[in-house]
């Protein structure tokens, strides 16, 4: 398992809950989806309370992020490949 201090990544909302994660995704991107709980993405598993969104932006993700013992994070980064597999795997959101 991988860890998601080896990627670059900013912080948009940090030690919130799920539904302000959801809240704040969708209110805030028009290319968003839906990946369930245990999703892979940068060699970690995404937990959480589905529905899981993801907010797209040409080759940046947004995406929540639980760390244990930190709290939940919606955390935004660069990734050609991630976002390739999100749009393939992922339910959009209408």
């Amino acid at each position: 398992m991988g860890c998601i201090e080896e990627i670059t990544y900013e912080i948009l909302l940090s030690k919130v809950t799920f539904k302000e994660c959801s809240a704040f995704i969708r209110s805030s991107y028009s290319e968003v989806y839906i990946i369930p709980p245990g999703f892979r993405m940068f060699n970690v598993f995404i937990i959480g309370v589905p529905p899981i969104y993801v907010g797209i932006s040409g080759d940046s993700i947004t995406f929540p992020y639980t760390k244990p013992c930190h709290g939940t994070f919606v955390m935004k980064t660069q990734s050609q490949e991630e976002v390739k597999k999100v749009q393939k795997t992922g339910k959009p959101v209408i």
